[in-house]
């Protein structure tokens, strides 16, 4: 493929998606394909199925080949499911000649993923979140400065070396080579978080089919990633059960009657369906449905805001929630979230998009086109050739924007 050319696949619970991008010469993305199909094989984010798995992401990445009219043979993956995990570490090293430069920097980085890990789990990121110069702290970049010793603060993300090497095979199956893993939560801020929200405190939360997705920034990095073994299928399986009906069917009642809120459905507002057992339709509140909605939902709030709370950041968090995913895509999801939370809380969708983008503009693809935007992140950085430093081969700000958010 061209060098501007970028390409994210979405494994999801629920769904595949693979997109094609061209990078244009202003910096934007412009969508050529895309290749959408239900997901085989996946259970709370890891594969269970491999055969079935690779059939569905083969037919995703058909469908985009075919609308885009390229071939794929490699491409950014997103990841999720509850073995993924996250630690902070420090790497401490001397700054060899007295002022810091790129080799100094890498060098920290390596002695803080020098962390002992089990031999089953592997390093899928290692995100810096500030340096220390001689003892100086809040140190957003230290290339240029003087002194002797560089500590740095990192964020490491893991994950269970099995499932990640089952996922880059059924990947592999489809022709096609992994570029690296990206967590979901951290693609998804790419696509719909603002620079204001990471500076002030905000937390980006994913709610997939099988998963809800946690990632915290603070002062402009990521702060605390967690992945909760809960998301919209759980609704849709409480639907099932509560009303009788194929997990289908309740998907489509969900989609077509669901509410998140009893107290905004009227009492006199009703649906048929046809459950197990019954040979006619039968006549069912809306209420009663909407009952069934909002425990579940309120359970997932509750179980993430006992998540923010243990990491510590609770109360850094100005700018609130903000939600992507197919499963926040409920009516009054947002105002049940601000409830349940007692923060500020948006729904959000990818923006500022050209091209093939008339299915795209849907929290359910906020994981997608962040990885659109990782990918571009990286495109820059490998090819830019302008502004060049002698310290670090590419100008400051390209760097230190890389180091913030892309470092496996």
């Amino acid at each position: 493929m061209e060098s501007n050319i970028i390409v994210g696949i979405d494994a999801g619970t629920t769904k595949i998606c693979t997109l094609v991008a061209r990078l244009t010469p202003d910096e934007k993305i412009h969508v050529l394909g895309v290749g959408i199909e239900p997901s085989r094989g996946m259970h709370k984010g890891v594969v269970v199925d491999l055969a079935a798995a690779s059939k569905a992401i083969a037919r995703s990445v058909e469908k985009a080949e075919h609308t885009s009219g390229l071939e794929i043979d490699a491409a950014l993956v997103s990841l999720s499911g509850a073995q993924v995990d996250s630690m902070n570490s420090n790497g401490v090293v001397g700054i060899s000649g007295g002022i810091v430069e790129q080799e100094d920097v890498m060098r920290a980085l390596d002695a803080a993923r020098a962390v002992a890990l089990p031999h089953n789990r592997e390093i899928v990121h290692v995100i810096q979140r500030g340096f220390r110069i001689d003892g100086q702290e809040g140190i957003r970049m230290p290339f240029g400065m003087h002194g002797y010793r560089l500590e740095v603060e990192t964020h490491i993300i893991t994950a269970a070396a099995a499932s990640v090497e089952n996922l880059r095979q059924c990947v592999a199956e489809a022709g096609v080579d992994v570029v690296q893993f990206v967590l979901n939560p951290l693609a998804s801020a790419e696509a719909v978080l603002t620079e204001t929200e990471r500076q002030m405190g905000a937390a980006v939360c994913d709610i997939g089919g099988g998963t809800t997705d946690l990632a915290i920034y603070v002062d402009g990095d990521i702060w605390h990633t967690a992945v909760l073994n809960v998301g919209g299928n759980h609704v849709t399986s409480d639907i099932a059960h509560g009303l009788r009906l194929p997990p289908a069917q309740a998907e489509e009642v969900k989609k077509q009657h669901g509410h998140t809120l009893k107290s905004e459905v009227r009492a006199d507002e009703y649906f048929r369906i046809r459950p197990f057992g019954e040979e006619q339709p039968l006549q069912v509140s809306r209420a009663d449905l909407t009952h069934i909605i909002e425990a579940r939902m309120t359970e997932i709030f509750e179980l993430l805001l006992q998540e923010i709370k243990r990491s510590g950041y609770d109360g850094l968090l100005p700018a609130g929630i903000v939600l992507t995913g197919g499963g926040s895509l409920l009516p009054g999801t947002r105002k049940l979230a601000g409830r349940v939370l007692g923060l500020p809380v948006r729904l959000a969708q990818p923006e500022n998009l050209s091209g093939m983008v008339d299915r795209l503009d849907s929290p359910a693809y906020a994981t997608s086109v962040g990885l659109l935007r990782w990918a571009q992140l990286m495109n820059t950085l490998d090819t830019s050739d302008t502004h060049r430093t002698a310290n670090t081969g590419f100008s400051w700000e390209q760097v230190r924007r890389f180091l913030r958010r892309l470092l496996p």
